[in-house]
């Protein structure tokens, strides 16, 4: 029988953590703790055991085939934890702290105004959010849930689509007055185009020609920005020609301040947004389930 002070647990959860994550660096900044004690706790596992888990030979973490079973079968037993916990506290409300990041053009037009009625829904738990249009790691931030605009890159995590909505180009009235409306594709050429400082999954905007084939022009400008909603208020305000998801320009549009452009050769893609997250189904703590919930219930694009 193993000695009371011994944190089994914790040992195994710190074991899983540094295999997931693939390194002791990046296991101790997701646990918050110190390279040096994730190292030491993993050769006290090893004492304990009488086995080799890790090797150290190389820069690269690698398992010994003893390494390799008991993390599967940590795996298996944080998993029965979960379960027991969770069966135990069946009926109670969802609680704890709940970091979200989303991109900033939902967090300002639809994460900020739904959150009241999430949190008055669910009381007991307190909301993290961060916005930013940066792709940010899930581990690496301690974020629960995060959510994207665009393709979804390969990876680990899951994904709930919370909708999809119909690209635009836009500009301002007072930009058109001062530049002129392009009406065909080679009149962009003279326009100023507003760019995203980060990479886009197209290196340039699709368009279809008037023969129905795809298009990919440059984007050509004098302005880059960061995040979409500076992108909408920038191009508001007569800077010049955007690309942007309809259901974020929609109020622009009804209201006058933005005109849609080139809808002839509008391809009629369309921009996903997804809520991703890190765990499966029955795995997922109570309040992120609650959350991914709620947005699915909540959110229209």
């Amino acid at each position: 029988m193993a000695r009371p002070d011994i944190n089994r647990s914790g040992e195994i959860e710190v074991f899983v953590r540094v295999v997931e994550a693939g390194s002791f660096s990046a296991a101790a900044r997701q646990l918050r703790m110190t390279p040096s004690a994730v190292s030491k706790l993993i050769a006290r596992l090893e004492t304990r055991l009488g086995a080799r888990l890790v090797s150290r030979s190389t820069r690269k973490l690698q398992l010994t085939p003893e390494g390799t079973a008991f993390y599967d079968s940590g795996v298996r037993v944080l998993a029965d934890m979960d379960k027991a916990e969770r069966e135990a506290a069946a009926g109670a409300a969802p609680r704890g702290r709940l970091r979200v990041n989303s991109y900033v053009p939902f967090g300002q037009h639809r994460l900020m105004e739904l959150l009241p009625r999430f949190l008055e829904r669910y009381p007991e738990i307190f909301v993290e959010a961060v916005l930013t249009d940066s792709v940010i790691d899930l581990l690496e931030e301690r974020a629960d849930v995060a959510i994207r605009a665009g393709p979804l890159r390969e990876s680990r995590l899951v994904a709930r689509k919370l909708g999809q909505s119909r690209m635009v180009v836009v500009a301002a009235p007072s930009y058109l007055e001062a530049h002129g409306t392009p009406r065909t594709l080679s009149d962009l050429g003279r326009h100023n185009m507003l760019a995203f400082s980060f990479a886009r999954h197209i290196d340039g905007w699709p368009f279809i020609d008037t023969a129905g084939a795809p298009v990919i022009t440059p984007v050509v400008g004098n302005l880059a920005l960061t995040d979409g909603e500076a992108m909408r208020q920038t191009t508001v305000a007569g800077a010049g020609i955007a690309r942007l998801a309809r259901w974020h320009v929609e109020p622009d549009i009804a209201a006058g301040r933005l005109v849609p452009l080139l809808e002839d050769f509008n391809p009629g893609d369309e921009e996903p947004t997804h809520a991703v997250y890190v765990g499966q189904g029955k795995h997922l703590p109570a309040r992120v389930r609650a959350f991914l919930d709620f947005l699915a219930e909540t959110v229209r694009l």
